[in-house]
């Protein structure tokens, strides 16, 4: 299809999406039906009673290589979209270490990587959005246009002010590989010294770092895993056979992948969570099909489990304390992130640990339901496990402290998972003023969850 009559589909689908949200009984919450392999969703979901069909909302619409932009539906999955860029030579600046991420769901919600340490999170290389709002109109909102408020506010929403239908991002140029050093350090104190230095000269020891990541697998070892853009490479590794990736960061000082083996390089085992599966066992791993080594099967997997609880049953028949699901990533200031780390450790004894930094990219702007402090550096600390329940405890146990010691480290939790906040702290946490405002501007009827109603209540 031409770029022209991909513009012209994509006009006629939002238009019938539009009429189909006006059509809708009131008083019924609205929600988008989506594709299941889309979702990395870890909390529960009320029933779809009303729900629009965005299975069309899909693709590229295009690029623009000497702009280096890219028009884009709001369902189309990061991987889909590299896929498109990558072979003209260009990636979006931060690409989610999920294949299935949306970049609408990346946008609405949060997405870090590698790349966050200089650019950013998703949101903040977005350009412009058609955004269909509660109330049923389909605005464009840009920094600078009319729906300005929108445009900022419009981060950490996850749907409940409108739907990202097309999305105008920037991208940036890449070589064919990826050159990978990784730097072990013997307490989380050194490890933080290294990022504040990274951050400052986007350099160590004289080689530029274009990406910049670590692993946390107990008190004494923690690495940071450099990757510089390179043109050429002496071999490359393939992580995605019998080799597990993140086991490379305690064997390896250095390393090479390819540009696309590199930006997928978590995906593969969902960085470590697929050894609840047996999928790091050598012998069950020959017998694994490469095409299920990913996330989104994993993920399908912990939503069976959720739904029948076999392990559970299991665990509680051989007298095994039950397990809460703590399934976080959290943004605590570098200057407060070893304190952290030792509180998750004390708590919870989950490892390994992800420690992605990560700086606001343009100091300027505020993103009022995600306000990060623009001149602080943040380590987007992410952790996937269970921890065992005290008798007589249940779920929230963990995950409330968790969410009561990020907030006395001035951090901040993103919302995709299970969160327990009353109501009166999550909207001083996530910026219970503003988003009055903007529901009452794009959704005043309540067509649309808030905000709260789906992240905390479940609804």
């Amino acid at each position: 299809m031409g770029q022209s009559a991909a513009w012209a589909a994509y006009r006629a689908r939002i238009d019938a999406l539009r009429r189909e949200l006006v059509a809708l009984p009131s008083g019924v919450p609205v929600r988008l039906r989506k594709p299941a392999r889309t979702s990395n969703l870890f909390r529960t979901r009320g029933a779809d009673h009303t729900a629009l069909d965005a299975g069309g909302l899909s693709g590229v619409l295009s690029i623009d290589v000497e702009a280096r932009t890219a028009d884009v539906l709001g369902m189309t999955t990061y991987e889909d979209l590299v896929a498109a860029t990558l072979p003209k030579g260009l990636i979006p600046l931060v690409v989610p270490q999920l294949k299935t991420i949306t970049l609408g769901g990346a946008v609405t919600g949060l997405g870090i990587e590698a790349s966050s340490f200089r650019n950013g999170c998703p949101h903040e290389s977005v350009l412009e959005m058609d955004i269909l709002t509660g109330d049923g109109r389909i605005v464009t909102a840009t920094p600078d246009g009319e729906h300005a408020d929108l445009f900022f506010g419009f981060t950490n929403s996850y749907g409940t002010l409108g739907y990202a239908l097309r999305i105008r991002i920037e991208l940036e140029p890449v070589t064919p590989y990826v050159h990978l050093r990784h730097i072990r350090f013997a307490d989380v104190e050194a490890c933080a010294t290294a990022i504040s230095d990274i951050c400052a000269t986007g350099q160590w020891r004289g080689e530029q770092v274009d990406f910049l990541d670590g692993v946390w697998f107990n008190l004494t070892e923690v690495y940071l895993c450099l990757g510089s853009y390179s043109q050429a490479a002496p071999h490359t590794s393939d992580y995605t056979g019998q080799q597990i990736y993140y086991r490379s960061v305690q064997r390896l000082q250095e390393d090479w992948l390819t540009i696309h083996d590199y930006l997928w390089r978590w995906d593969t085992d969902w960085f470590w969570c697929s050894r609840a599966f047996g999928a790091q066992n050598p012998r069950i791993r020959r017998l694994w099909p490469r095409r299920w080594r990913r996330s989104d099967v994993y993920w399908k997997l912990v939503a069976l489990e959720r739904r029948y609880g076999v392990k559970a049953r299991l665990d509680a028949r051989h007298g095994k304390p039950a397990e809460e699901p703590v399934i976080q990533d959290v943004e605590i200031p570098l200057s407060r992130t070893a304190e952290f780390i030792s509180f998750l450790d004390d708590r919870t004894g989950i490892e390994p640990v992800w420690l992605c930094p990560l700086r606001q990219r343009d100091p300027r702007v505020r993103w009022p339901l995600y306000d990060l402090d623009p001149a602080t550096t943040y380590v987007n600390v992410g952790f996937w496990s269970t921890a065992p329940l005290p008798p007589g405890e249940q779920d929230g146990f963990h995950n409330r402290a968790i969410e009561l010691k990020v907030r006395e480290l001035g951090g901040r939790k993103s919302l995709y998972s299970t969160s327990f906040y009353p109501e009166v702290e999550f909207w001083d946490t996530y910026g219970g003023g503003t988003y009055e405002s903007l529901k009452k501007a794009y959704d005043a009827d309540g067509r649309l969850l808030d905000l709260y109603a789906k992240t905390v209540q479940g609804r």
